[in-house]
């Protein structure tokens, strides 16, 4: 595959650029919702770091100090807040990246120029910062992708190429087919035989994940800050021979659903066509993690006999590591055989969340 394919981002927090400190500044004293996912901030008088929009007590300006993330905040040597709670649960996308994402759904195949951002009184710099805060490209990449993305799934359907150039708003020949073969390395009329996979974010309670789905199933889903999952990407789209592009699929809103049901305590079980990638070895794994339980677990010599290679431990440990359907493919239930939790890609929190909360619905359904 071309180079130049469309690569979902994932901007690590840590090194993303802050807006002005004065800028901030006038967000968190006046708790504007629209910096909600922007930054957070550390009050240094307290030790204590909070979301802008936190209802407490504002400090002196002299105490305040902003972050990225809350990693950067944690290292520095501060607490979360009590009251907002700043690491409890990701927030809904701001008011403005809301709204311009809706904006290009409504519309896919339109454009929305700097000017007309202007016209509806959104600054384009703020529009660009916000959108790729929330989702890891700009405002005008996602509705560029979402356009591509629908011509391609077009051309791919059987729909002429002259069609799609016109249905998807591209006046110009030459143009459509430049811009198409730069974003999915193939021309247009060589693309019915590209496969197309959507991704989307989707909010938890333990931070936002990422979700990518085609007409045949559920490739992955796993939490964006997962080690790996870039390259897990690449991996998909080399393997596969595939091109993710950003945009909404049935299957995406179905594992939406159910993990707000799983979260909610309403479902332990997923029905979900999934579609994991990986060695015969690796798949007879993820069948077997699929088996264990809700509320229960299974030490890894244990999952290892199972699968008829006694002392095959660490090959399990590899395997299960190498599983990026997050949640609904169980790998958080596969403990140590003293009864310690280890390796888990989400990190130790999330499995030792995980494992507290099936057990607390599996008991309550008991009763």
């Amino acid at each position: 595959m071309a180079p130049m394919s469309l690569r979902i981002e994932i901007v690590p927090a840590a090194i993303a650029t802050l807006p002005a400190r004065d800028a901030m500044l006038r967000a968190f004293y006046d708790r504007d919702p629209a910096a909600e996912g922007i930054f957070l901030v550390g009050v240094t008088s307290t030790r204590i770091f909070c979301r802008p929009t936190c209802k407490a007590r504002k400090p002196k300006p002299e105490n305040v100090a902003f972050y990225s993330n809350a990693s950067g905040a944690l290292h520095d040597g501060f607490r979360p807040c009590k009251l907002c709670r700043p690491m409890d649960a990701v927030e809904p996308p701001p008011p403005l990246v809301a709204r311009l994402r809706e904006a290009v759904e409504n519309d896919p195949t339109g454009r929305i120029t700097e000017k007309e951002l202007l016209d509806r009184g959104i600054e384009p710099t703020t529009a660009r910062r916000q959108f790729r805060r929330y989702y890891g490209m700009t405002f005008h990449a996602y509705a560029r992708a979402r356009r591509m993305g629908l011509a391609l799934r077009d051309v791919g359907s059987g729909t002429s190429v002259t069609e799609t150039q016109f249905a998807r708003g591209f006046e110009s020949a030459s143009g459509f087919r430049d811009a198409f073969t730069r974003l999915f390395g193939t021309a247009p009329r060589t693309a019915a035989a590209t496969k197309v996979l959507w991704a989307e974010r989707v909010d938890s309670p333990l931070g936002r994940m990422l979700a990518i789905a085609g007409d045949d199933g559920l490739h992955v889903l796993d939490f964006v800050d997962r080690r790996g999952l870039e390259r897990k990407l690449i991996t998909l789209r080399q393997r596969l021979g595939v091109i993710v592009v950003p945009g909404r699929h049935p299957t995406l809103s179905a594992a939406a659903s159910q993990l707000g049901e799983y979260f909610a305590g309403e479902r332990m079980h997923f029905d979900l066509p999934l579609v994991p990638t990986g060695s015969p070895w690796e798949q007879s794994a993820w069948t077997h993690l699929r088996s264990i339980p809700p509320g229960e677990t299974e030490s890894y010599g244990a999952m290892a006999a199972a699968l008829g290679r006694p002392g095959a431990a660490r090959a399990i440990g590899r395997a299960n590591g190498l599983n990026y359907l997050s949640i609904v493919i169980p790998c958080h239930r596969v403990i140590a055989s003293d009864g310690k939790l280890t390796g888990y890609g989400g990190g130790l929190w999330r499995k030792q969340w995980l494992l507290n909360h099936e057990r607390i619905h599996v008991k309550n359904a008991r009763r």
